[in-house]
This record gives structure tokens, C-alpha cells and sequence, in this order.
């Protein structure tokens, strides 16, 4: 079973257990893999600011549109992925919990202050548009780094839609002076521009998009990046980590504070390690998605 399948088939039988009816991408149309509520997809109800947040978007995870439903009320969303991941940490106040699951600080750190979703970091204001990161860990002013970023793949790595390489835009003469100190992710950008064929599951370009925008808000040294990953059996889970980890190359060669971790591993740790005190919780992701 391909990755996409197995992942929108673990999801569908998840609502099934928990007596939830689907409904297609057009209410009757279309594979039904959709919640009619969108609590109905959550662990929790959104939080106020959380709901500013995807309001304020690009992606419009939240809105229905032409009486279809949001984005995120797909079972396979990552950004509903992201949000019962994260936003639980974010209402209990545990963030420093979570980021030391994530592997971001060690366990006695406790410079996190906020988690924040769907954030732009504006890389050129000739760009009309900016990459929206999935989640943003906020830390105090006494921190080494200002932010912890991550951005959250599921089922879409293992679409067949494919993904764009890096825009000739991203070299125009405005921009260059944030490739300067990043050769080597200035090479692998020159690489897949405008189209890339050496990446299938891993989507480069954007994951230097967000480093440039990152750069260019709070410098090279103030941030750390994680790509948080679904891993699935078989070929397509095997090359999408060595993907991640040619990538990883890159960024280590550049100095770029960049690591990885699958749902898997970080579900797997918390079970392990923050049980106690967030049965409901661990109990629901784990039931969920491991």
C-alpha cells in the first residue's frame, strides 16, 4: 500500500472507531475523508488566537468555501495533525515540554513563552506572498534562540501532486545579500530551480524559503528549524529520510540549525517520557496516529 493510502486509510478507520460520519471534499461528492464539525478532527477546541492565526493565513485551513469543508477538517490534514500535536502544550502551558520532545532545547530549558501557528517571515517585500511556517515556538529574550520553527508534512509528502523547485525570483539582486553566509543551500537552490527532479517526498524549496525568511527576521544564529515528518513502511518512507538527511547535509554545511523527527518517534517519546499528568492527551494521539 502506497504511503497516501495507508495514511487516509488509518485516518477513515479512526473515525469509523470513533463513530464519526465523513463526507466527501464536496459534501456528497468526493472520497468522504472529511469531519462535518471541525471539532470533530480536534482534541480540542481551537483557541481564540489560535483561530486568528489560521484566519489570517494563506492556506485557508479553517473556512468552509462553497458549502465544502475546510482543510483542516480532512482526517489526513497536516495542519490538524499540527494543531493536536501542539496546541495542547500551548493551552495547559507546558511548551517547554513539547519542545524538548521535539528535541529543540534540553528538558530544563524553560525560555518558551507562546506557540503560534501559521506565521509568515517576509523574505522581500517585492514578494507578494510569504511562506506560511506550521508552527512557531516563541521563546524569551534571555534564549540563544529567539524561535524554534517547524514545519509539519502527513499525507500531502505522499501525494501525487509533486512540488515546485525554487523560483528564479528567489536570486533576483534584493535577495542575494541573505545567500551570502549560505553557499551550499545557494547551490542546492540553483539545483532545483525552477523544477525539481532530484527530490520526490521531501520538499526542499520550501524548507529554504523558510530559512531565508527566518534569516532575514532574526539572523543566521537566533532560530532552529524542524522538519516533523509522517514515516510510512516500505520504499517511500526509506527515501524520504535519506532525502531528509541529504538535506540535513546542506544546512549542517551551512551552519543553518535545521533537524528532523518523525510523528512516530515524537509520539513514541511522550508516551515514553510526559504520560503522567496528560493521560487524555497521549492516550488520543497515540490511538490516533501511531
Amino acid at each position: 500500500m502506497k504511503g497516501f493510502e495507508y495514511i487516509l486509510a488509518k485516518q477513515v478507520q479512526w473515525a469509523k472507531r470513533k463513530n464519526i460520519s465523513l463526507i466527501g471534499s464536496k459534501v456528497d461528492k468526493g472520497f468522504p475523508a472529511y469531519t462535518k464539525k471541525l471539532e470533530e478532527n480536534l482534541f480540542e477546541p481551537l483557541a481564540a488566537d489560535v483561530i486568528a492565526d489560521f484566519s489570517k493565513g494563506d492556506g485557508g485551513e479553517i473556512l468552509n468555501k462553497n458549502n465544502s469543508p475546510a482543510k483542516m477538517n480532512a482526517v489526513h490534514s497536516s495542519s490538524a495533525l499540527g494543531v493536536n500535536l501542539f496546541h495542547y502544550w500551548k493551552t495547559t502551558g507546558k511548551i517547554d515540554n513539547i519542545s524538548h520532545a521535539c528535541g529543540l532545547c534540553a528538558k530544563q530549558n524553560k525560555t518558551q513563552t507562546d506557540i503560534n501557528f501559521e506565521q509568515k517571515f517576509i523574505i522581500s517585500k517585492a514578494f507578494p506572498f510569504c511562506p506560511n511556517l506550521d508552527v512557531v515556538i516563541e521563546n524569551n529574550d534571555k534564549a540563544q534562540y529567539k524561535v524554534f520553527a517547524i514545519e509539519c508534512k502527513y499525507s500531502e509528502a505522499y501525494s501525487n501532486h509533486g512540488h515546485s523547485g525554487v523560483d528564479p525570483k528567489y536570486f533576483n539582486n534584493d535577495i542575494l545579500p541573505l545567500w551570502k553566509d549560505i553557499p551550499k543551500l545557494y547551490e542546492l537552490a540553483k539545483a532545483i530551480s525552477p523544477d525539481d527532479s532530484d527530490f520526490k517526498f521531501l520538499h526542499p524549496a520550501q524548507l529554504i524559503k523558510h530559512i531565508l525568511g527566518l534569516k532575514n527576521k532574526y539572523g543566521k544564529k537566533s532560530f532552529r528549524l524542524l522538519y516533523l515528518w509522517y514515516d510510512v513502511l516500505g520504499e517511500e518512507g526509506y527515501i524520504h529520510r535519506n532525502e531528509i538527511d541529504k538535506f540535513s547535509e546542506y544546512t549542517k554545511a551551512d551552519d543553518i540549525k535545521f533537524s528532523s523527527i518523525s510523528y512516530q518517534e515524537l509520539i513514541t517519546f511522550l508516551a515514553d517520557n510526559y504520560y503522567d499528568t496528560n493521560e487524555k492527551y497521549i492516550e488520543y494521539i497515540t490511538d490516533r496516529y501511531l
